[in-house]
């Protein structure tokens, strides 16, 4: 592992729990990362003999990003992507750690699974890719998988998720819950509601839908479920997680359950923040999204609600597909869109330019509450002396215009195609190593 030695930085501290001792918001610094660590935080007059120099000049540097919901399709479909593909995406977008959800084939759900989903991870060594493990077998929704033997595996287990499916049965989903409960594990719903909004609903229930003869998927159908299982959450006094949340109804269960001290904890997507149902207008299938997305209102309630914390996360859901399952009618194409790439700068723009948030509260968002919220305790750290170096440096000012063509995806189902944003990510790190610069990935 060779040193690093980071030069004129610019300093965005936000403290994690635990951390003391860092420099000043603001301050520009050198940063020199020795056996992966944060070794010193200053002016560093001369380069040691055999650091690598990455020089700064001023661009922002920030903990690494985490992402909570990525779909690396490996094992099953890996013409869709595969976890050196997805890694290298993650990379490229600043992510040093990505949650790899369990709808695979086989599902991740027996211990050697995510171990071995684990393993490869660390081979390709592009990101920390943090196995997520089912709840039920076979994402069926009956029984409960091996929740307690992917807990005590190598993978260290603590993220549970049916994603693509939601858990339907409430007395499955209340013991699972409970299951969980005495190793601090979370789970992570797919709220959808299958008797409001079945598996043909594409589009949000409303007047588009209806001038479109596209089956609808209300907002009721997400937040029933969501209220479900904040209340089942505080029966049992276990963690549940919502993800990508798309509704203001949800909004509103979600800040009731934590006015209420209710351990509930969500995540929303770039996509949902920033997209708004119009766009299935044109029959796009690029715009096929599952939950759909929403009318203005649903994206302004979701604005608000990541401004003021009610949501923890930004999450990419991260769902890249091969062009056969993409490129079909919209009620035929499969469901989602990637992100991992574009989620800062999208975000960004939207929120951070727009004044509705800081940096500071950016990295709360997309490295530290997620970090915490997955049990990473080597990520979402503060930039201090002793933490493990995976970072992020950030250029706040380029201006960043999407081509769907140019990716380290697999996959080119790309909704950002053609727009320009302002932020970008100049280098990735992940203890002390850089893995990506300037959208290149730098293998081991």
């Amino acid at each position: 592992m060779s040193d690093l030695l980071i030069t004129g930085a610019r300093l965005h501290v936000t403290r994690a729990a635990g951390d003391a001792g860092e420099p000043r918001p603001g301050e520009t610094a050198d940063v020199l990362i020795r056996d992966g660590r944060i070794a010193e935080i200053g002016r560093i007059a001369d380069a040691p003999d055999g650091v690598t120099c990455l020089a700064a000049d001023g661009l922002a540097l920030l903990p690494g990003f985490v992402d909570l919901h990525t779909h690396l399709r490996e094992p099953g479909r890996e013409d869709a992507e595969t976890i050196a593909s997805g890694s290298a995406a993650a990379a490229a977008g600043g992510f040093t750690a990505i949650l790899a959800m369990a709808n695979t084939s086989p599902a991740t759900d027996t211990a050697e699974a995510a171990e071995l989903l684990l393993d490869r991870g660390r081979t390709v060594g592009l990101a920390d890719v943090q196995p997520v493990g089912a709840v039920t077998k076979g994402l069926a929704g009956e029984e409960l998988a091996e929740l307690g033997l992917m807990a005590r595996s190598r993978a260290r287990v603590r993220f549970f998720s049916d994603d693509g499916r939601c858990v339907q049965d409430a007395r499955v989903m209340r013991r699972a819950l409970e299951y969980l409960k005495p190793f601090g594990g979370v789970i992570s719903q797919h709220a959808q509601d299958a008797n409001l909004a079945g598996a043909s609903a594409c589009c949000h229930e409303g007047e588009i839908s209806g001038r479109l003869g596209l089956p609808g998927w209300p907002a009721v159908a997400e937040s029933a479920i969501v209220a479900r299982d904040v209340q089942l959450a505080r029966h049992t006094g276990s963690r549940v997680h919502v993800a990508h949340v798309s509704t203001a109804e949800s909004v509103e269960v979600i800040r009731w359950a934590k006015n209420h001290g209710i351990a509930v904890t969500a995540e929303v997507t770039p996509h949902h923040l920033a997209l708004g149902t119009e766009l299935v207008r044109g029959y796009d299938p690029v715009f096929k999204v599952n939950p759909p997305l929403r009318p203005r209102e649903d994206q302004e309630a979701l604005r608000e609600a990541l401004a003021d914390g009610t949501i923890d996360a930004v999450a990419t859901d991260h769902a890249p597909h091969a062009r056969h399952d993409k490129e079909h009618a919209f009620e035929a194409a499969a469901f989602g869109m990637l992100g991992l790439e574009t989620a800062f700068a999208v975000v960004h723009d939207l929120m951070v330019r727009s004044g509705r948030m800081t940096m500071s509260d950016l990295v709360r968002r997309m490295s530290i509450d997620p970090a915490r919220i997955a049990g990473l305790t080597e990520h979402g750290r503060s930039i201090a002396v002793g933490n493990q170096a995976n970072l992020v440096v950030i250029d706040p000012e380029r201006a960043v215009t999407v081509d769907a063509a140019v990716s380290n995806s697999l996959s080119r189902n790309n909704p950002w195609h053609g727009m320009s944003f302002t932020g970008a990510v100049h280098a990735t790190i992940l203890r002390g190593r850089i893995t990506a610069l300037d959208g290149k990935v730098h293998d081991q």
